[in-house]
């Protein structure tokens, strides 16, 4: 937890522009976009899996893609988007910290990112 870039963004000691932030999470611009709009959604409690989460992390999590979706036109977001959970090193997970990549802005075929 101690070296977790996410944490560090979170607690302010990295500089990034947050686009949301509330008591749970936070949302960022991607460093390395794979669409014209990639935003990382970063639940604030620091857990590398969705399995670790607790019932009421569990809860808090749900209600943060609810969120999300709620504002998502105000990402220019509203002709749709695609949310990616990667878990684990098979998956491409490169931050042990839960986040969702949110893809949007232009069409996206199955699995073009």
């Amino acid at each position: 937890m101690d070296n977790c870039v996410f944490c560090k963004i979170i607690a302010g000691e990295i500089p990034s522009a947050k686009l949301y932030e509330d008591e749970k999470m936070i949302v960022i611009r991607d460093i390395e976009p794979k669409a014209p709009i990639h935003l990382l959604l970063i639940y604030k409690p620091h857990h590398k899996y969705i399995s670790e989460l607790n019932a009421k992390e569990q809860q808090e999590f749900g209600e943060c893609l609810n969120k999300f979706a709620k504002m998502s036109k105000d990402f220019g977001l509203e002709n749709g988007y695609r949310i990616i959970v990667n878990q684990g090193d098979n998956a491409g997970q490169t931050v042990p910290h839960i986040h969702v990549h949110v893809l949007g802005g232009k069409y996206l075929e199955f699995g073009n990112f």
